[in-house]
């Protein structure tokens, strides 16, 4: 099993301006694909697909996107996962508003912990998962601190056996690392901005978890 990681957010806390001029997000989004090896290919052909409609030629991020191509992209996705019963996805979001003041002091195991609430719940019985977070992913970048806290928590507190294979990747060369940071984007803007439609495409499909609401 593949298991895909990229987020949507930031993890910084100044809340005194407007994100975007100044501010920090208010919320960080988390978004994770897991994707056994006979469906490996699908999320990247949904990718493919919306690369030739639009006619991209490089690199295209869902902050840059128009809102019916993030509509678009939920409704393929809802078709994907209706094909591939096996694929799943799960967000993790947090209202950073509400972390308590000694957690922010180390923002690496917020992330961390937000991680462990989600890969467990689906990797108990694989011999070995490949673990690809996006490498520019704001937490990631210190290193295989993330890798070693969710192997700790798969063999010491769950008891499984699972090993991990830290594999991070680069998102414009990877179009399942592009598609979860379509997935964590169109959640993320629900609840920064208040923009509903992408979101409830998709999020009856999928698993959504809400952490200092």
């Amino acid at each position: 099993m593949q298991v895909y990681l990229d987020e949507s957010g930031d993890l910084g806390w100044n809340f005194k301006a407007p994100f975007g001029q100044g501010g920090s997000s208010r919320f960080l989004t988390l978004a994770f694909l897991f994707l056994p090896k006979q469906s490996r290919h699908a999320p990247k052909n949904l990718i493919r697909c919306l690369y030739k409609k639009y006619k991209w030629q490089n690199e295209k991020k869902a902050h840059s996107a128009t809102l019916k191509q993030k509509k678009l992209f939920c409704e393929k996705t809802v078709a994907l996962l209706k094909r591939h019963s096996k694929v799943k996805i799960d967000v993790i979001i947090v209202n950073k508003e509400n972390v308590r003041s000694h957690i922010r002091a180390d923002s690496n195991k917020l992330y961390n912990y937000m991680t462990s609430l989600v890969v467990p719940d689906y990797v108990g019985s694989e011999k070995e998962i490949e673990f690809i977070p996006d490498e520019r992913s704001v937490k990631v970048r210190s290193g295989n601190s993330l890798a070693d806290y969710l192997q700790i928590k798969l063999w010491f507190e769950r008891g499984f056996e699972t090993k991990i294979n830290d594999r991070p990747g680069v998102s414009h060369k990877n179009y399942n690392l592009q598609f979860v940071d379509w997935v964590a984007h169109c959640t993320w803007i629900r609840y920064e901005f208040g923009e509903f439609q992408p979101f409830n495409i998709l999020s009856p499909f999928i698993k959504v978890r809400q952490l200092y609401f």
